[in-house]
């Protein structure tokens, strides 16, 4: 980082994809592989996004989904190997915080090994919120009546 020149960007239109992609394969392992197609839909469906320059070269990138009053979701967050413990991943994740969109009752993340650095900016552990949904392709198969007949059953 001797002759860097770090950056932070919220403009969706300046992330590169491509260095966006290269990014997460080294840096992400439950982002590698992903498409530029699908990062492209991703970034075009969230709000805040937060990209991460030195120079010209992508070195970090986050982005969120909030409904703008009472929950939001932090995703993908994620420095370059290189930058890393130089507080630019606490910078980064202040920086999606303050996005006006994220002024919310309750801000969520999901992590695997990363708890340490998420509690430093006042994550905390939430033992209440651990369900989730692989794969809706199972739902197509359910009509509307089934649909109310297994909510009613307690489903």
């Amino acid at each position: 980082m001797k002759n860097s020149q770090i950056h932070f960007s919220e403009r969706h239109a300046e992330i590169d994809l491509y260095q966006l992609q290269n990014l997460f394969n080294i840096a992400a392992f439950w982002a590698k592989g992903r498409s530029v197609e699908d990062l492209s839909i991703a970034i075009a469906n969230s709000e805040p996004v937060v990209s991460v320059w030195d120079r010209e070269h992508l070195i970090g990138f986050a982005r969120a989904n909030s409904d703008g009053i009472y929950r939001a979701t932090i995703w993908d967050v994620v420095i370059h190997p290189e930058y890393q413990g130089n507080g630019l991943g606490i910078k980064l994740v202040e920086t999606v915080l303050s996005h006006p969109r994220m002024q919310v009752e309750r801000v969520y993340l999901m992590t695997t090994y990363q708890h340490a650095f998420y509690k430093k900016i006042g994550f905390q552990t939430n033992s209440t919120t651990t369900m989730v949904l692989y794969n809706q392709s199972h739902l197509d198969s359910l009509s509307c009546g089934d649909v109310q007949l297994q909510e009613s059953l307690g489903a």
